[in-house]
């Protein structure tokens, strides 16, 4: 009888334990983790008037991690240590990545933008708008130039690329109060998983289940699109070359990477799917010209207004088949009003029409009424 009566009180012990645990959240005290779908690079907690964001992949191979504190209006500090505390409601905030901006468009809040690095780069029409009223600073080359001016504009916060030189002044923002958050986007490579850090900048705006709502409908869209390949055989893909030749050395993403992720979501065969890696990777011209010499598509070329202007650039080009037969496809069709391509601005966040347009090139009958959106296939001239 021993036993039994020793395993009785340790299940007391326990359902003890756990019975404290629920009332101390039903004091306010606990707080939800609120899980993401696809995104590993950050993560959401949420407490009784406040969230917490942390993130924990701000770029590739790091090891450190940052804390952020977003209070909600009317709520008090929970205890411990944030490298960056927001109060909402926010007037004013200043971003460094054109990949931010469609997250401002999305949630209707582009209004709150008051300075960018660089503005000719934005092809956001309605950005743009604001750049033309003055509303928007120009920062210049970079906000590392003159972080000086930053705090003197005093934003609410403050959304840095750790792909630039931005992260230095992490401290000195911090001194000086302005809230500097990292947004690691970039280091995701599943195509979801960049479009999902529109949650991110929705709770620092207040605006979490807006955020939500909208990338939902885009992970609809693309696993929609996606379904339709389960159709096809894959030994039935077509293959694809990708990549450009730039001082005798190809480059090309690696097959872990986000944009050959999309690539094979819509049914290619990618010449490179050997090459690891989830950045670009540098292969000499013998090994590509031998592997990919009579592949069916080329895409991503560049930003080559022409075939005919791609062959003048490199003549090496003009060995391949995909390039002879004119199925060569560059991500340029869509420019901003200063020539920014609107791919580089968009594309993280609508990786479904990324995905519906390689598709439309793989497999048009699959989408037979669908219209390329950044993508375009080279002509002569």
């Amino acid at each position: 009888m021993e036993k039994p009566i020793k395993q009785i009180l340790l299940f007391l012990m326990i359902f003890s334990a756990l019975s404290c645990s629920k009332k101390e959240g039903q004091a306010g005290n606990s707080v939800e983790i609120i899980s993401l779908e696809y995104a590993k690079g950050f993560q959401i907690l949420r407490g009784n008037g406040y969230w917490e964001i942390e993130i924990n992949q701000p770029w590739t191979g790091a090891t450190q991690s940052f804390r952020y504190l977003i209070l909600e209006e009317n709520s008090e500090k929970p205890e411990g240590d944030f490298d960056a505390i927001v109060q909402l409601p926010v007037d004013k905030i200043i971003l460094t990545s054109t990949t931010h901006i469609p997250h401002l468009d999305l949630l209707i809040e582009t209004n709150k933008l008051i300075g960018f690095p660089n503005t000719d780069l934005i092809s956001s029409p309605t950005t743009r708008s604001l750049i033309e009223q003055k509303k928007v600073i120009d920062l210049g080359s970079g906000p590392s130039t003159n972080p000086e001016l930053i705090i003197d504009m005093a934003p609410d916060w403050i959304m840095i690329s750790t792909l630039g030189d931005d992260i230095r002044y992490l401290d000195l923002l911090k001194t000086a109060g302005v809230p500097a958050l990292i947004n690691g986007e970039y280091v995701e490579q599943h195509p979801l998983g960049r479009a999902e850090w529109i949650k991110f900048t929705g709770i620092l705006l207040g605006k979490y289940e807006d955020a939500k709502k909208v990338f939902e409908e885009v992970e609809t869209s693309y696993l929609k699109a996606e379904k339709l390949i389960e159709r096809k055989e894959k030994a039935l893909f077509p293959t694809v070359l990708s990549g450009i030749l730039y001082q005798d050395i190809w480059y090309a993403p690696g097959s872990e990477s986000w944009g050959a992720k999309i690539l094979e979501n819509a049914g290619g065969n990618y010449i490179f799917e050997d090459q690891k890696g989830t950045g670009s990777v540098q292969l000499n011209y013998e090994y590509v010209l031998d592997k990919a010499l009579n592949t069916d598509f080329w895409i991503g070329s560049a930003d080559f207004p022409s075939i005919q202007k791609m062959g003048e650039s490199e003549p090496k080009y003009k060995a391949f088949e995909a390039w002879k037969e004119g199925r060569v496809y560059s991500y340029t069709q869509k420019k901003g009003a200063k020539g920014g391509l609107e791919y580089f601005e968009l594309g993280y966040m609508r990786p479904d029409l990324i995905l519906k347009d390689l598709i439309k090139i793989l497999h048009p009958e699959l989408l037979p009424d669908y219209e390329l959106y950044f993508y375009q296939q080279l002509h002569e001239k």
